[in-house]
């Protein structure tokens, strides 16, 4: 069974993305070993200097990255990462497994997004579009686009 983790940064305090989390952490039980990770987040102002913003990202990839052990597959989210449909993720997915990969990290950052040091280990940045998302909604998209694509492998229905 594949083991995934999802590596965030910060805690989710609204209550409707905890229960989302939780539906979609409880469906995927049925297809992957799932470890969610949050990591402090620094809390940033909205008056910070591009130094300021950078030692924040710095800080947040260090906690994020020692938390994956050396043979995880990183999958960085990012705007400018692969963007893939639905099936090419679940393609993929298929293609670590079929080729040995058991350990997958996604990795969501903080609201100033994922540092230098993040992207450079990533195996793959992945994007979902163009468009920002809060981190927390990301959480979200992230686990049902996993959710989805084991259905999908599995050849089971799942709503379009």
């Amino acid at each position: 069974m594949m083991h995934v983790q999802i590596i965030c940064v910060g805690k989710l305090k609204e209550k409707y993305w905890r229960l989302a989390v939780e539906e979609y952490s409880k469906r995927l039980l049925a297809y992957i070993k799932l470890e969610i990770i949050e990591v402090v987040d620094d809390k940033a102002s909205e008056q910070l200097s591009p130094l300021e913003e950078q030692q924040i990202m710095q800080k947040e990839g260090a906690r994020m990255l020692a938390r994956l052990k050396p043979d995880t597959h990183l999958i960085a989210l990012s705007i400018d990462g692969e963007p893939l449909s639905s099936e090419g993720l679940a393609a993929r997915l298929e293609q670590l497994s079929t080729y040995g990969t058991s350990r997958i990290a996604m990795m969501i950052g903080g609201s100033l997004g994922l540092s230098d040091a993040v992207l450079v280990r990533a195996n793959q940045k992945l994007s979902f579009g163009k468009m920002t998302y809060p981190h927390q909604l990301m959480r979200v998209i992230v686990l049902e686009q996993l959710y989805r694509a084991h259905k999908m492998l599995r050849g089971e229905p799942y709503h379009k």
